[in-house]
């Protein structure tokens, strides 16, 4: 019997793009459309026995949260992990971006087990993240450790987003893919805790309890991020700001984790001082490669530092931190936006496969994210659907081949690659690497 709907495009296109892995292509689909989920497969907030969704930085869902309805009152998990089924589903990571409309579910079966269910009929079995230990203590001042320093990519990663907003601001700034500040306002109009700078000693006291329950030792890197700051906060300019956060980390927990930091691309003198702080990868992100699209879509960017300038100080960054821990990262998908993106995958393609190749050249290996199209962002609400997914299938082809043809591998950071076993959960980049042994540690320049 023919399948039909969205199972009809899954299956297609794991038969024209056999050499991506089937599970890169399940991931990719529910990362761009979301997922939706019965009641029997919510979290229970921090009182339960699954770890929630933090919220770390974006919204990453496709519909605000009074339009969320019981998966805003009872948090769905932070991630899903999907297995076998009849695709026959190797271990695959998956960031949870909730979308109520959306074809896959997310529910209960009539044994009790959940499940991921597509038009209808189940896909996969799905395991739900344990509340980790750490989870279950407070800071000193009752705070709790998710919001001051959320794990994700399955406890992997501490996310550190220690400035909540964004100094691009209003329509002419804000990047028209971004919704980390309307993160931020509608995390306050539900009453929820959610710190705009947080201080540097309540980061600390966090990360103290995260290093005193994770004794296995799951948590092997730190993010430092936030929105971009153009002039100052707290009298510190972007590297400062930021900086202090790696120099006590580094002092208090010497090499415990791996130190990385998302900030704009800065003058090498200031990626100096993120150095001599303690990181060791920095993320200029680029956000997208084309002249006019970025342009376009990152106003704020193109006003206060400008594409030419972003990329020549990517290129010096690669002098301080050495090229493999320079991981600059794009956001997948935007290319196709419309009405202003490209009309065709083959177009769209081409001009990111040019960025990769510009940078790739010279050592840098980008990442990226797989395109939320939340629905307060000016492209989100043109486009509720995202990119076609066979442009993200054909995307990871174009990396991994990039990537081959330079003789690079997957960035350090990430945990390791592979199907299977990658952890990165916002994308399938890692998923759709060949395998190795461990994760790629950073290279000292």
């Amino acid at each position: 019997m023919a399948r039909e709907g969205r199972t009809a495009l899954i299956e297609g296109l794991m038969g024209r793009f056999p050499q991506v892995p089937r599970e890169a292509v399940l991931k990719e689909d529910l990362l761009r459309g979301g997922m939706a989920f019965d009641e029997s497969a919510l979290s229970g907030n921090e009182d339960g026995d699954v770890k929630p969704k933090s919220y770390f930085i974006f919204s990453f869902d496709h519909r605000t949260l009074p339009e969320l309805e019981a998966a805003a009152l009872k948090r769905p998990p932070e991630e899903i992990v999907l297995t076998g089924g009849p695709y026959e589903l190797r271990r695959t990571v998956v960031s949870v971006r909730v979308n109520p409309e959306s074809p896959y579910v997310v529910r209960a079966g009539e044994d009790g087990a959940l499940g991921l269910y597509l038009d209808g009929a189940r896909i996969a079995d799905v395991g739900l993240p344990p509340m980790p230990d750490y989870y279950r203590h407070t800071l000193s001042n009752g705070k709790s450790v998710m919001e001051v320093a959320p794990t994700i990519q399955w406890g992997y990663l501490v996310y550190l987003t220690v400035f909540r907003v964004c100094q691009y601001f209003g329509a002419k700034e804000e990047c028209q893919y971004c919704d980390i500040n309307h993160n931020w306002r509608q995390h306050k109009a539900a009453g929820r805790p959610y710190t705009g700078v947080k201080p540097v000693e309540e980061v600390l006291e966090a990360l103290e309890i995260i290093d005193r329950h994770d004794t296995a030792r799951t948590s092997q890197a730190y993010t430092l991020t936030g929105g971009a700051i153009t002039s100052h906060v707290g009298g510190r300019d972007e590297a400062d700001f930021y900086g202090q956060y790696a120099k006590a980390i580094e002092e208090r927990f010497p090499g415990r984790w791996i130190g990385k930091v998302v900030a704009q691309a800065l003058p090498k003198e200031d990626v100096q001082r993120f150095h001599d702080y303690g990181v060791r990868i920095y993320h200029p992100n680029f956000e997208v490669w084309d002249r006019r699209l970025f342009e376009l879509y990152c106003p704020g960017k193109e006003r206060y530092i400008g594409r030419e300038e972003w990329h020549r100080r990517i290129l010096d960054s690669a002098e301080v931190f050495g090229a493999r821990n320079v991981i600059p990262n794009f956001v997948a998908g935007v290319e196709m936006a419309q009405p202003l993106g490209f009309a065709s995958v083959a177009e769209a393609i081409d001009s990111t496969a040019e960025g990769l190749r510009f940078f790739m050249s010279h050592g840098i290996v980008p990442r990226f994210t797989t395109w939320c199209p939340e629905p307060t962002t000016p492209l989100g609400k043109e486009n509720p659907q995202g990119a076609p997914l066979e442009y993200h299938i054909r995307l990871l082809e174009t990396y991994r081949a990039t990537l081959e043809d330079f003789g690079l591998s997957s960035p350090p950071g990430y945990g390791p690659p592979g199907p299977g076993r990658a952890v990165f959960s916002v994308s399938s980049f890692m998923d759709s690497l060949p395998a190795v042994d461990q994760d790629p540690e950073p290279v000292a320049p």
